[in-house]
């Protein structure tokens, strides 16, 4: 992904903002959608860094390259109580492929840390357990949002159908060795669909390596690529699974993690309702991480990287499709 002219994107940055005075963008690190850049703005005396987002020039700026539509969920859920998200300062629509699409926001200071799977996790385990608790309660504050009250009501909800489709699709582009247990996974959660729930907003990437955190305290849920409209059980069954001890691709068990009982036991608690059926969507979410992991091999083997790869990674798609094989078994 190349880089834009920074000083041409200072000028829109500027333009975006009335009455700011704007230092030149720097590159930040990341983002594998879109690009991102950070900079200060000074405006009526008070200066503050913020970051700006861009899609990238000469690709159309659809699906996780569209930066204006994460903007919007930014701007939809400022102020709900118990959600922390960046403050929106600016948009411009850009003249896009060529002049992309890019958005303002508040840089939200803190770290980004993903326990179970950093080596020698840094975090204390205490500030670990708080995070995690207080993430849950922030995924069920995010799942009580009114999605017509915040402006969202267009959106198209996807069906449970419509998501398992989705990642059966992403299984048919790979060799037959990376879908391992995919066919009958896809089949058993196809034949056992539950009734859905009413339409939440969805991160769609549910973690605590999406939150800026100081701390125990969040200051920030980020990376809104692929957020949707759907049962929030989705969203809640992913981060249980990236909370799981018993993961495979877990490398830092004792980093303090709570139980993902006592997970899902906070958000049921400050969502005030028992959550139903959830042993589908833990398979559904191991066969998206299943069907994730093959496309992450199949492209490394196209740059040819593919035996760059550790070995445990390798096993992965198998050993995540057994697993929502045997959840499903247990379903049934």
């Amino acid at each position: 992904m190349s880089e834009l002219d920074a000083a041409e994107l200072t000028r829109r940055v500027t333009n975006a903002i009335p009455d700011a005075k704007v230092e030149e963008c720097e590159p930040l690190a990341g983002g594998a959608s879109s690009l991102t850049y950070a900079t200060a703005v000074t405006t009526n005396g008070d200066t503050r860094r913020v970051v700006v987002k861009v899609a990238p020039p000469g690709l159309e700026p659809v699906r996780n390259r569209d930066v204006l539509r994460q903007a919007r969920a930014l701007v939809a859920l400022a102020g709900v109580d118990g959600v922390a998200v960046p403050e929106v300062l600016a948009t411009d629509a850009g003249d896009p492929p060529e002049v992309p699409p890019l958005f303002v926001m508040t840089l939200v200071e803190g770290d980004s840390v993903e326990p179970l799977i950093t080596p020698e996790c840094p975090i204390p385990r205490e500030t670990v357990r708080a995070r995690a608790i207080a993430a849950a309660r922030m995924m069920a504050a995010l799942h009580a949002v009114e999605v017509d009250t915040v402006g969202l009501g267009d959106e198209p909800a996807t069906s449970l159908a419509e998501e398992v489709a989705r990642w059966e699709r992403a299984f048919s582009t790979v060799e037959d060795d990376l879908r391992v247990g995919a066919d009958d996974v896809h089949a058993e959660l196809v034949a056992g669909i539950p009734n859905e729930e009413r339409r939440a907003v969805l991160h769609g990437d549910y973690r605590l390596g999406n939150m800026l955190c100081h701390g125990p305290t969040i200051g920030a849920l980020i990376d809104w690529e692929i957020w949707s409209v759907g049962d929030p059980r989705i969203d809640l069954a992913w981060f249980l699974l990236m909370a799981d001890r018993d993961h495979p691709g877990v490398v830092s068990p004792d980093a303090g993690m709570p139980s993902t009982d006592e997970l899902l036991a906070a958000y049921e608690d400050f969502a005030g309702t028992s959550v139903e059926d959830l042993t589908w969507f833990a398979a559904l979410v191991r066969y998206k991480q299943a069907a994730t992991t093959a496309l992450i091999v199949k492209n490394a083997r196209k740059r040819g990287h593919g035996d760059a790869l550790p070995e445990p990674f390798l096993a992965l798609q198998g050993q995540l499709n057994a697993w929502a094989s045997s959840l499903l078994a247990e379903r049934s």
